[in-house]
């Protein structure tokens, strides 16, 4: 990926933004699986960010951020006590998503929040460059 202007700068931090409300949309989903066993249970994702730099990077500054990897948070699935549940194993326990809906519900607006500013700077750059071209006429 290249980063040559502040449009390819908005367009890699909106993807990032994006992949990272499909996770969330992919967790929140998936908030109530449970699993047989302790290894198929759901556990949420995370994007892993990298930061992308110009080959200018010092004459002109730009910089973004990319999506690197989606990666499972390691935490322990929560065993709980159901032995009318179809999936229990012999002893009457299913595996519980660790999910967390609330910290979800955070990660989604900061997300959306991220991606609505990003959406802002590119209106209101067009905004200016337009203005700037009806100077010159």
């Amino acid at each position: 990926m290249t980063v040559k202007n502040i449009f390819d700068v908005a367009s890699s931090a909106m993807s990032a933004q994006m992949t990272r409300l499909n996770t969330i949309s992919s967790n929140m989903a998936n908030a109530d699986a449970v699993s047989a066993t302790r290894d198929g249970a759901f556990r949420p994702m995370r994007p892993v960010f990298e930061t992308v730099y110009s080959d200018q990077m010092g004459r002109d500054g730009l910089s973004t951020a990319r999506v690197r990897d989606v990666v499972s948070l390691d935490r322990e699935p929560i065993k709980s006590f159901r032995p009318d549940h179809p999936l229990a194993d012999e002893e009457g326990y299913v595996f519980e998503s660790t999910v967390n809906s609330d910290e979800e519900m955070v990660e989604m607006l900061e997300a959306s929040r991220q991606y609505q500013n990003i959406l802002e700077t590119v209106s209101t750059l067009r905004t200016l460059m337009a203005r700037t071209v009806k100077m010159g006429q």
